[in-house]
């Protein structure tokens, strides 16, 4: 009598044991990964599931071919624009490599939540694991499984795990420059929020640059991303007189301190220079066009993923790798010299 006879919607366990002569318990050792079990039973019972279709979940394949063809990703804040282009990123090089990719969002950066995170992903089989932006989890906190490869989009966790990254040092210190070659006397800074590692080395590298430059420091004014709160902190420098050149932590802010210098009378750039930090495709369509600087997302999916594949299928040891993807400086129209 066939499987479909009897009315199963597909082949059972039981199916599987029949065809291949052995018990249903050796058929789930098997598809379990267990070691003992004959390496000729082993086989017939391979060749049973192949013959009838048997799928009991992915650990037949990572059996046969030494994977089970999943990496996860975890990520926090999926509408950030660099979460979501290094996420779509990592999903295309994971296809060409013939992997798909289980994702989490995590709702904090945290290493409870983060950890929370892996345990699930853990269950449903996977090969590696790929961490964007842990931000406030580290390293020693964040509980992953032993001999797990894994790759991190946070230079913090060098020496734990292999990370890539831009270069957020160097693309502050263009912009920085940039905007004090045409003459400006500081430049104020809009940063990302506090529990964002990226905006705290912009910040960081920020500060050092003017106070290396023998320049004034003004107050740091904090964002959290958004386009909304450079409004907001838009509306404050507008009142400013003291205000020429503004360096933003990232496009969206910038954006939202544009709209609001235009809305009280200032312009950009007669008035007010802006800087932000990305390159979006939308910030050269923005009026006045965005200077900005750029980093390159894919590349950094790319290489993430690339680490991963070393360790997966070359068993390579990568701990202290660190891979920093360059960033550079895209003038456009929002940065002159300041008022005369």
């Amino acid at each position: 009598m066939t499987v479909a006879a009897r009315g199963r919607p597909g082949p059972s366990i039981a199916d599987v044991a029949q065809l291949a002569g052995v018990s249903a318990q050796t058929v789930s050792r098997v598809s379990t990964g267990a070691e003992n079990v004959r390496p000729e039973t082993r086989e017939r019972v391979l060749a049973a599931m192949d013959e009838l279709g048997y799928s009991p979940n992915h650990a037949a394949r990572a059996l046969r071919y030494g994977s089970f063809g999943t990496i996860g990703l975890i990520a926090h804040r999926l509408a950030r624009t660099g979460e979501s282009r290094t996420i779509e990123a990592v999903v295309e090089s994971a296809r060409a490599e013939g992997y798909t990719v289980s994702l989490v969002d995590v709702r904090t950066p945290g290493s409870a939540d983060v950890t929370d995170a892996v345990a699930r992903l853990s269950h449903q089989s996977i090969d590696g694991l790929i961490i964007i932006r842990a931000e406030t989890a580290t390293p020693v906190a964040l509980a992953l499984p032993p001999r797990m490869p894994v790759a991190v989009s946070d230079s913090r966790f060098v020496g734990h795990h292999p990370a890539v990254g831009a270069d957020q040092v160097t693309g502050t210190h263009l912009a920085v420059q940039h905007l004090l070659d045409l003459g400006h006397r500081t430049v104020h800074h809009v940063a990302g929020p506090d529990d964002s590692a990226p905006a705290q080395m912009r910040a960081a590298a920020w500060r050092e640059h003017l106070v290396g430059s023998g320049r004034p420091v003004p107050e740091v004014l904090v964002g959290d991303w958004t386009a909304r709160s450079g409004y907001e902190i838009g509306r404050r420098l507008a009142a400013d007189a003291s205000a020429t050149a503004v360096y933003c932590a990232n496009d969206e802010m910038a954006a939202g301190v544009v709209r609001a210098l235009y809305e009280a009378g200032r312009r950009v750039p007669d008035d007010l220079s802006v800087v932000g930090f990305d390159d979006i495709p939308l910030a050269e369509f923005l009026w006045p066009p965005l200077t900005t600087v750029q980093q390159d997302f894919h590349q950094i999916g790319d290489r993430l993923l690339d680490l991963l594949m070393r360790q997966i299928r070359g068993r390579e040891t990568l701990t202290d790798t660190r891979i920093v993807v360059p960033t550079r400086l895209v003038v456009r129209a929002s940065t002159a010299p300041p008022p005369a």
